[in-house]
């Protein structure tokens, strides 16, 4: 009888635990908010930590980021004027969201220009969550959750001060209202979708609303509505979301910088560029880039389908390949994938859609960039997740070989660091290397101090490898581990928490010009500062981006300034000084000719060494003399 009673209690026990385990997956309104309050948790710290850490090192960051101190220095919300001579080339969506957060920090920073990309994929991760929470479980929607965070394109659009990952999070958050609008019968104005929408034209013109609006409307006539009937219902939707964009236009071209200037800009940027036609080269990439950048940008976990290669070599062996093949190229096997297609469920028919249509989309123009595919990944992640889980249930061992090479770099990565740390590498072993470069990231990586967070982020990889040990061994009752995918994303994140925490403010703070700005506001710490570049295209100028927003938005091309100077600083790049003199016969630099400065690095901007000369004017250097 004590038996049969401790057994009994041993049961009631076992079922306790597993219902209130953290990660039981039990599909209930209480497990879906706590997954969620996890996931959030998971958002702050693999986003927000570190935010700010890292210098800008690229000239993307920083002319994005000078809109915004623009707005604040001159309180131009609308048009600012930046780089000297620049109006922005995008709507101020971003701009504006960095100058709010910005004014109650006090400064435009590095970690409030990157804010709002962080808050955009942390809202659009949880929105994805919720998704497909309520429609296919709490399962799939937390690992494909974790898929998008953790994969290197989003994560790096994540953290850098770029309109993308902004204007993907609209697009996104704009379908899935838009899906729930079609489950209500597209009964009412769906207003989060409206606002989206509206965000999305707000932040890079038309196309945000143009996408969303296509994916739905060939979903609803996949669903058999008719084609007017979704054409007028997403017409009207689309121009009452284009409103806020028209008015800024309207504004923007009253501005004194704006005119017909400004609408050549919005020209080039929505038309000239899907037609490429452009009047300057502007990432032209082959038909093929797209697939590329996809299966680069998914990293790491594209490199799960190599271990899958096998599994599906031995399935095709065992199905007669040719014949399939051979009937794929008859009607009536495209009329049948045709019903197919219909027949799918809806969310898994939407989610299709959305990849598909995107991705076709942004094959179009000749200007490609992996950031424009953004928008598809959250969609990707979800299949991937039940692929993920497909695996785990059916086949664990290409899933469990993934597992081990994820965790081997995480050991492999921390080995390095203590070689580098103990002396066993030398930065004198890479002398003369990328000029210099990887020296001094050695370097740096051996003598810098670390704090008690770079410590944890440094130790944390191999905290999440024992974890993800531990999960991925085999229980007694079955045969496949239950918590292991999810302790692999946690480990894949981990990674990039340590890579954004030490690793990369490390080795970028090198890159950057901040310490030449440092080193040029030593010898000229107030006043305009010119800059001169031999080549350069009139509608995309390049400037000193990072040393400018480092000097406070000081530097103006001198062929811009509003009065020819008499002398002043001159900043130009490698040896384009001999360029300025023929170009400005009556300029003369200092009397030996010689730059006043040069840099220890070349520049992130162009990959040059950056000089600073002294210049005058000849008449003024003759009264001088």
């Amino acid at each position: 009888m004590l038996t049969k009673h401790l057994n009994l209690l041993t049961k009631k026990m076992n079922l306790l635990t597993k219902s209130t385990s953290l990660f039981s997956f039990n599909d209930t309104e209480k497990q879906q908010r706590i997954m969620a309050y996890i996931l959030c948790i998971i958002c702050l710290l693999s986003l927000f930590l570190f935010l700010g850490d890292t210098f800008f090192n690229t000239r993307g960051e920083p002319r994005e980021a000078i809109v915004a101190y623009s707005m604040l220095e001159y309180n131009n919300w609308i048009l600012p004027i930046n780089n000297g001579d620049e109006i922005a080339f995008k709507p101020p969506l971003l701009h504006w969201m960095i100058a709010a957060v910005s004014s109650i920090t006090g400064a435009v920073t590095e970690f409030t220009s990157r804010f709002p990309s962080a808050l955009a994929l942390s809202l659009m991760t949880l929105a994805g969550y919720f998704f497909y929470a309520r429609r296919r479980g709490t399962e799939v929607a937390m690992i494909a959750a974790l898929l998008t965070l953790s994969n290197f394109e989003v994560h790096r659009a994540g953290v850098a001060c770029r309109v993308d990952m902004l204007l993907s999070a609209l697009m996104v958050g704009a379908l899935y209202a838009m899906y729930c609008w079609t489950e209500r019968g597209e009964k009412g104005l769906p207003w989060i979708a409206w606002l989206c929408l509206s965000g999305a034209a707000l932040t890079k013109g038309p196309v945000g609303v143009l996408l969303p609006c296509m994916v739905v409307g060939l979903y609803m006539l996949l669903r058999k509505r008719s084609f007017w009937y979704a054409f007028w219902r997403l017409a009207l939707l689309a121009i009452a979301a284009l409103v806020p964009l028209f008015i800024w236009y309207y504004l923007a071209y009253h501005q004194p910088h704006g005119g017909q200037r400004f609408l050549d800009l919005i020209y080039e940027e929505n038309v000239l560029r899907l037609l490429g036609k452009m009047t300057y080269a502007s990432h032209i990439n082959p038909w093929w880039y797209n697939v590329q950048t996809v299966v680069s940008g998914f990293v790491p976990y594209t490199l799960l389908f190599l271990f899958a290669l096998p599994l599906a070599w031995r399935k095709m062996r065992s199905t007669a390949i040719g014949a399939k093949l051979k009937r794929c190229l008859t009607k009536s096997a495209w009329c049948e994938a045709f019903d197919r297609l219909r027949g799918m469920d809806d969310v898994r028919l939407f989610t299709l859609l959305s990849i598909v249509v995107m991705f076709l989309f942004y094959c179009i123009p000749a200007s490609k960039r992996s950031t424009y595919l953004l928008p598809i990944y959250p969609f990707l992640a979800y299949f991937i997740a039940e692929f993920v889980l497909w695996l785990r249930d059916k086949h664990p061992r290409p899933l469990l070989w993934f597992g081990r090479f994820v965790a081997a770099l995480c050991i492999l990565l921390t080995l390095l660091f203590f070689a580098i740390r103990l002396g066993g590498i030398r930065p004198e072993w890479f002398a003369g290397m990328s000029h210099g470069e990887i020296s001094a990231f050695v370097s740096a990586i051996a003598g810098q101090h670390m704090t008690l967070l770079q410590m944890v982020a440094v130790a944390l990889p191999v905290g999440m490898v024992v974890y993800y040990l531990m999960k991925s061994l085999p229980s007694e009752r079955r045969k496949t581990p239950h918590y292991f995918p999810l302790s692999l994303c946690l480990m894949v994140l981990s990674l990039f928490l340590a890579l954004d925490g030490y690793y990369q403010p490390t080795i970028l703070n090198i890159k950057s010009d901040y310490d030449v700005a440092q080193d040029i506001k030593g010898f000229c710490p107030a006043g305009q500062i010119y800059s001169y570049r031999a080549e350069y295209v009139e509608a995309n100028r390049m400037h000193p981006f990072t040393i400018n927003f480092y000097l406070d938005d000081r530097v103006i091309p001198i062929d811009k300034a509003k009065e020819e100077p008499h002398q002043g600083v001159l900043i130009v790049s490698g040896d384009d000084i001999e360029k300025f003199k023929a170009e400005f016969p009556q300029y003369t630099v200092d009397a030996a000719g010689e730059p006043i400065y040069v840099s220890r690095h070349r520049s992130s901007d162009d990959r040059r060494l950056v000089k600073v000369y002294l210049f005058f004017k000849k008449q003024a250097a003759a009264v001088a003399e």
